[in-house]
């Protein structure tokens, strides 16, 4: 017989385990993508649907588990998307065709927004309110660890195994964690009492499904071809139609009534904007450093630990500076600076030196970032009522998948644009050969890279990779600048729109943010005066 300490440690245990898989399998598929498309092919729009058809269900049906778990008790929703999530990165492994891969991330992604919200729900029903704030604090620094070790384990696993493996790893994983839900996760009896709104979520889904595909498909298919317009056009419909019956229904996913206050309105777009731009940055450094630098798996997982690194490392502090004088001046500032080290990534070239071109820019932007997310949490959380602080994160977390998987669908057309209009420019004079063509429409597929060119005469070969390394560097400098401006833009919509809260929330108390999970007020943890060393600037005025 387990004493209740036990069970709780175990329980912990267990939460954790279920989430930082999902946080794991975000970051470590991102390291793959070029492996992946050299084994299945479908050039760019492939790379973006294997991250986008995960982020698609994740952002759309995220709220929609958490409120499964209130019908049918959180250790039965958290079981199912566990096993859920096992089933579907075994079907991605296994998977012969890109398109069949997609099929699995997309399910990847259902059963990740059964998992999260349902592992935080466990935590707030296990623990006692006074134990809480530990073991959610615990939770998010073990998925900001998950989201460290992703890259770098991707980059590892990449080096000595197939790419089949980065999904196959998450299965050992997945029969821990449900083994401890078995034996220790305390049963939760179905309360039936909340209405799941079903609809709202097939809206959200199928609208944003089909503008995403408009995006991602109009590089190949032109913005004539009725496979764009029809889905672009019908995808901006039905998230219309989504708005309308969210008003208006009883129990809605997304309630609309929350953005009538001014900081969760104002902090959520500033989260769209900024997880836009953050999107950019990692899915197209990642593709810019393996397919234009020459650079090995492993060196571009581990590109991006320092930002990382240095975020989660000053979150904390700035949070409590944040928690002193109030969030406005952090969310405003923090910003501009990480749109400053994205835009010194302008300055990458085709080979690139890791400590002189890339390090610098990636501090000042975790800097940026630092300064940025735990002010933001608090501030979106302190923008409604005690009471709604749960589904305020949840729409917040919601809010900032969506942001990217928007940015990285949006910024796929310009790019797949730039680079096939300077491809073009820069071969207009020379005569190509039929298998010379042929290597050209190749690499207008990829969009970043060089295409083969086995085959081809040696003088053609030459400038057609040159030509591709130049149009690849022009298309990212693009990226990166269109990734600098969103970002900025969040600062400046901080500056004109956020005011000092007078509810308290402990921005030091949400390091990770939307990025790894919800704050101890977002489980209805009341946060006592006596937790606020210094009071806030706003309450003190």
């Amino acid at each position: 017989m387990r004493s209740a300490k036990s069970v709780k440690r175990l329980t912990l245990v267990a939460c954790i385990l279920g989430s930082s898989i999902v946080l794991l399998d975000g970051t470590i598929v991102n390291v793959a993508l070029p492996t992946i498309q050299r084994s299945l092919g479908g050039g760019l729009a492939a790379q973006q649907w294997v991250v986008n058809g995960y982020l698609l269900m994740l952002g759309s049906m995220i709220l929609i588990g958490g409120s499964l778990g209130d019908v049918f008790g959180e250790r039965r929703v958290f079981a199912a998307g566990v096993v859920g999530f096992g089933l579907t990165s075994l079907l991605c492994a296994v998977a012969p065709t890109i398109e069949l891969l997609v099929a699995g991330r997309a399910l990847q992604g259902i059963a990740g927004a059964l998992l999260t919200p349902s592992s935080l729900a466990v935590i707030v029903a296990t623990f006692p309110e006074s134990e809480r704030g530990s073991a959610i604090g615990s939770w998010t620094a073990w998925g900001a660890l998950a989201t460290i070790v992703g890259p770098l384990g991707g980059g590892e696993l990449l080096s000595v195994a197939s790419w089949r493996w980065i999904f196959l790893i998450n299965l050992p994983f997945v029969a821990l964690c449900l083994a401890l839900i078995l034996a220790v996760v305390p049963r939760s009896e179905p309360r039936g009492s909340r209405h799941v709104d079903f609809t709202g979520a097939a809206l959200c889904a199928l609208g944003l499904g089909g503008t995403v595909f408009a995006l991602i498909e109009q590089p190949r298919l032109g913005w004539g071809s009725p496979a764009v317009v029809g889905p672009l056009l019908a995808g901006l419909a039905l998230l219309g139609i989504f708005l309308l019956f969210e008003r208006r229904a009883k129990q809605p996913m997304l309630p609309l009534s929350l953005f009538a206050r001014r900081n969760f309105s104002v902090g959520n777009l500033e989260t769209l904007s900024m997880y836009a731009g953050l999107s950019i940055l990692i899915f197209f450094l990642v593709l810019f450093l393996q397919q234009v630098a020459g650079y090995s798996p492993l060196e571009a997982g581990m590109a991006t630990l320092p930002a990382t690194a240095v975020m989660f490392v000053a979150s904390r502090r700035f949070g409590a500076l944040a928690d002193r004088y109030g969030p406005r001046l952090f969310m405003a500032l923090g910003p501009l600076v990480a749109a400053a080290g994205l835009l010194l990534l302008q300055r990458l070239g085709a080979h690139v030196d890791y400590v002189s071109d890339l390090l610098p820019p990636l501090l000042l932007f975790g800097l940026g970032l630092s300064m940025t997310v735990s002010p933001l949490t608090a501030a979106v959380l302190a923008g409604v009522d005690q009471g709604e602080a749960g589904i305020a994160s949840g729409v917040n977390n919601a809010i900032a998948r969506i942001a990217g998987l928007l940015g990285t669908a949006a910024i796929g057309a310009v790019l797949a644009s730039q680079f096939a209009g300077t491809l073009d420019s820069k071969l207009a004079q020379r005569p190509l050969s039929p298998q010379a063509a042929a290597a050209v429409r190749a690499a207008k597929r990829l969009a970043l890279g060089r295409p083969p060119t086995a085959g081809i005469d040696p003088s053609q070969a030459r400038a057609i990779v040159h030509a591709a390394d130049q149009a690849s560097v022009s298309s990212f400098r693009v990226a990166m600048g269109i990734s600098a401006g969103l970002v900025a833009l969040g600062g400046v919509v901080a500056a004109i729109g956020i005011e000092n809260p007078r509810r308290r929330v402990a921005a030091r108390e949400c390091p990770g943010g939307a990025i790894v999970g919800a704050s101890p007020d977002a489980a209805g943890r009341a946060i006592a005066d006596q937790d606020i060393r210094e009071p806030s600037l706003a309450a003190r005025t």
